[in-house]
């Protein structure tokens, strides 16, 4: 069949020509230069820049008409109301910061040398590493005495099983080194310009107590001094010695650690300073050591007796040369002056004191500086040997950390009655840290600290 389509007309030829055109057109506006290609992750020109708060996900082309015009418009009022709303909130912010860095130091920035270092600061530090605890004092002289600004104790048992094996064992290091760690970033939080830590029985005793002090050293930063006995007592006089009772001749100092126990005896000087020593003896029994060097405690009344009589029988020879020793002062003072002075500085003497006082819980303000009948600290020691540790966990202010441990003290104690027969005991909740830092704040001031 023939085509009956009409042929095209001019006209209609110039018409199909100017649509093509249009398209063509069209086509080449909705391509992008090649130097404005669209970026893959939305629409926006490669190196075009975002405004603040504005992400770069899903932008379309905007649009051409008025109605896009007006969209813009308030699109661009949008945007700068948040960006003034920004810079408000960061310049409250900033506001704030200033006043926060005014209270608290940036974390960020550098932060004090916590040991010796000169010239000397306003905070002094003491560390007491013994046997049994690990006892931390920061303090700040206050004329020509001291106020303490922060402390901190533990028991680590350094000394546990030393006894038997003649080492620290891996298990009381870490416990050391724990508590340790913890005085090692108090003394940095306090900004302490100067310090002094000791180390005593424990790490004199084992053969691989210089190995300890070095690692101590390499990971805490601390330097451990493991110091002598006689330095000890030194210490433990020059941090207790004002809490003596005044009266004429020789006093009578002890303190019972953990691994040893150091009896003093002193003579105060006219001036009131601090007091001579005119003898001292130190023994290597304290509440851990003699635990450990006797038998293992039965749970029944004559075997706990038998054990007690034990403990008193090794202290008793580890007193007697000193004992014999001072017996003629001794008996002359009881001759001419009347009462003898004694006073102790223990945990074994601050807890027998708080049975004493019947406390519910330890308050060293009751009990620091207290003086107490020597007859009742014998009545006490007596009653708590008789116990099981059971019976000794029940009892006020022993509790589960000393109940295995405070028969040994009471021992030491009525063995070191048995050889000044005083008949008041002075109480004292202060010793070596105190004393080393009278002797720190001694050297930048003309008078000692007293604690």
């Amino acid at each position: 069949m023939a085509d009956q389509t009409p042929p095209d007309t001019p006209a209609k030829v110039q018409r199909r020509g100017e649509k093509a055109r249009r398209r063509a057109r069209k086509s080449r506006a909705a391509t992008p230069r090649k130097d404005q290609r669209v970026d893959v992750t939305g629409g926006k020109p490669e190196g075009a820049v975002v405004p603040a708060g504005q992400s770069n996900s899903g932008a379309a082309a905007p649009p051409t008409s008025r109605r896009g015009a007006r969209r813009r418009r308030g699109a661009k009022a949008r945007e700068r109301g948040v960006a003034a709303k920004s810079a408000q909130a960061k310049s409250a912010q900033a506001k704030s910061g200033a006043k926060a860095a005014a209270k608290t130091p940036d974390a960020s920035g550098p932060r004090p040398a916590p040991y010796f270092h000169g010239p000397f600061g306003q905070s002094y530090a003491a560390i007491d590493l013994g046997t049994n605890n690990c006892r931390l004092l920061i303090a700040r002289p206050a004329g020509d005495s001291f106020v303490v600004v922060d402390a901190f104790s533990r028991v680590v048992r350094l000394g546990e099983g030393l006894a038997q094996t003649g080492q620290l064992s891996d298990a009381a290091m870490e416990r050391a080194m724990g508590a340790l760690r913890i005085c090692a970033d108090k003394l940095r939080r306090r900004g302490v310009a100067l310090a002094r830590s000791v180390a005593t029985e424990a790490c004199r005793r084992a053969t691989n107590g210089p190995e300890f002090i070095e690692r101590v050293r390499r990971e805490t930063g601390i330097a451990l001094d493991i110091i002598s006995a006689r330095e000890e007592a030194r210490l433990a006089v020059l941090g207790c010695h004002i809490l003596i009772e005044p009266g004429p001749g020789p006093a009578l100092v002890f303190d019972i650690g953990g691994g040893s126990t150091e009896l003093v005896l002193i003579e105060h000087q006219d001036d009131g300073g601090v007091p001579l020593i005119r003898d001292f003896v130190s023994i290597p029994y304290g509440v851990v050591s003699l635990t450990e060097s006797c038998r293992a405690e039965l749970d029944s009344p004559l075997d706990r007796a038998e054990r007690y009589a034990e403990m008193r029988g090794l202290v008793d020879d580890g007193f007697a040369a000193f004992a014999a020793r001072i017996a003629p002062l001794r008996e002359g003072l009881v001759h001419d002056h009347g009462p003898l002075r004694l006073l102790g500085t223990s945990g074994t003497v601050t807890t027998l004191a708080s049975v004493h006082l019947d406390l519910p819980h330890y308050d060293r303000s009751a009990v620091d500086g207290c003086i107490v009948p020597a007859a009742s600290m014998r009545a006490i020691s007596q009653r708590l040997s008789s116990l099981s540790v059971a019976g000794r966990r029940e009892v006020a202010c022993i509790g589960r950390e000393r109940a295995d441990l405070v028969v040994a003290g009471c021992a030491i104690l009525e063995s070191i009655l048995d050889l000044w027969p005083a008949a008041r005991l002075g109480v004292a909740d202060r010793g070596i840290r105190e004393g080393i830092l009278r002797s720190l704040i001694g050297i930048t001031h003309s008078k000692g600290g007293a604690a």
